[in-house]
């Protein structure tokens, strides 16, 4: 074989070397590639008759999540802000997983208003919740407020969701076992409660605020673990991964640039969602709660994150700002 090669003219043999070593390069990107798309839930677990809720949907995982816990039986929720989306999520949502099971109601959760409106309506709708999966969120934003006044990731991201569960918590322990399910990120490590300007209104870099929401996240299922302690329901967060979804919207041309050729990296849609897919049906996990997860496997989150006096302070004013207790 070597011999009919060092035979072949000088350019055919350049030729050759080359077409190999490109081979070779686009095999180790695909493999690179598969690597990086992390754990993969793969059990067929079914999750048939029981309701489950999953916010923001309508696109990237949380569209995926759907499709997955449609075809596994359940009775499919989606809740976002866009009516016209929503519904037409909702109609590729069926016709993707084969099911009709799948229902729209329209949430803002940078509005307590809203939030509020969309409890009332499930309630009206339904009796039972098997699974609550907060996953929509945003990302980097320029600083702006929620329609309350609230540091707009901090609202949308944790104090949205925080609203969102309690007033669903009653539904949730007629449905026991149960499970809540708090997509946060990766990011959480670079965030940390800031007490004395929670709203980030002194200084602010949307970078730090967006930890800050996810660190919130973490510390969330944290605390509602442990109040849910012996209710039948359970509450954990995760960390999807770097997923190519249109959560980076927000983020600068420059930005945006320098991610770009970055995104054969990231996972899909498909591989961000196995994590929180595994959170809400897996049955190994029946009895475990307030953890974190990354790639379907417990992980360790950040010291902040595991702070149990500032889950309790950001629980308790997190009540206050929502005015929970005279809802």
């Amino acid at each position: 074989m070597m011999d009919m090669f060092n035979n072949l003219d000088p350019a055919v043999r350049t030729v050759i070397v080359v077409l190999a070593i490109l081979v070779v390069l686009c095999l180790l990107l695909y493999l690179l590639r598969m690597w990086w798309q992390g754990g993969q839930y793969t059990k067929n677990t079914r999750i048939d008759g029981k309701v489950v809720i999953i916010t923001g949907g309508n696109a990237g995982i949380g569209k995926e999540t759907a499709i997955d816990l449609a075809k596994r039986g359940g009775k499919i929720y989606i809740a976002c802000r866009d009516l016209n989306r929503g519904q037409n999520a909702q109609a590729e949502i069926k016709e993707i997983s084969g099911s009709d099971n799948v229902h729209f109601l329209q949430l803002d959760l940078a509005s307590m208003e809203s939030i509020r409106e969309f409890s009332r309506k499930f309630h009206q709708l339904e009796n039972k919740l098997h699974i609550l999966i907060n996953n929509a969120g945003v990302m980097a934003c320029p600083k702006a407020k929620t329609s309350d006044g609230f540091e707009l990731q901090l609202g949308t991201n944790h104090l949205g969701h925080f609203l969102l569960t309690n007033l669903l918590l009653d539904l949730l322990k007629e449905a026991a076992p149960s499970r809540v399910v708090v997509v946060s990120s990766i990011m959480h490590r670079i965030g940390f409660i800031r007490k004395n300007d929670l709203m980030c209104e002194q200084r602010y870099w949307k970078w730090f605020a967006y930890g800050q929401s996810k660190l919130s996240n973490i510390l969330f299922a944290r605390e509602l673990g442990k109040r849910l302690e012996g209710s039948g329901v359970t509450a954990n967060s995760l960390h999807p991964g770097i997923v190519n979804t249109e959560l980076s919207r927000n983020l600068d041309l420059c930005t945006k640039s320098c991610f770009n050729p970055c995104r054969i990296f990231f996972k899909t849609p498909i591989s961000g969602a196995q994590t929180q897919i595994m959170l809400a049906v897996d049955p190994e996990l029946d009895n475990v709660t307030g953890r974190y997860f990354a790639d379907c496997k417990q992980r360790t989150p950040s010291s902040a994150a595991r702070d149990d006096e500032t889950a309790l302070w950001l629980w308790k004013e997190s009540e206050r700002l929502t005015c929970l207790s005279m809802v």
